[in-house]
């Protein structure tokens, strides 16, 4: 049984970059949130953090429907 180095490298290179990414995305996203309860205790308003973490939640729900579509496929 060969052992084929490059490919297991390779695969490993990219879910590493994409756990990385995936997790980055998701803790910009509580941020935002976090950002935006902090405004709204002080009295004012935040909606571009809130938008910008609902957009980071639903890139992270594509990436996970997407990864999940190649294992069923």
């Amino acid at each position: 049984m060969d052992i084929d180095w490059a490919a297991l490298g390779s695969v490993f290179g990219v879910s590493l970059v994409a756990t990385v990414a995936l997790v980055g995305l998701f803790t910009l996203g509580i941020q935002g949130l976090s950002k935006q309860e902090a405004a709204a205790a002080e009295g004012g308003s935040a909606p571009l953090a809130r938008t910008g973490a609902y957009v980071c939640f639903a890139l992270c729900t594509a990436a996970v429907a997407y990864g999940i579509s190649l294992i069923v496929a």
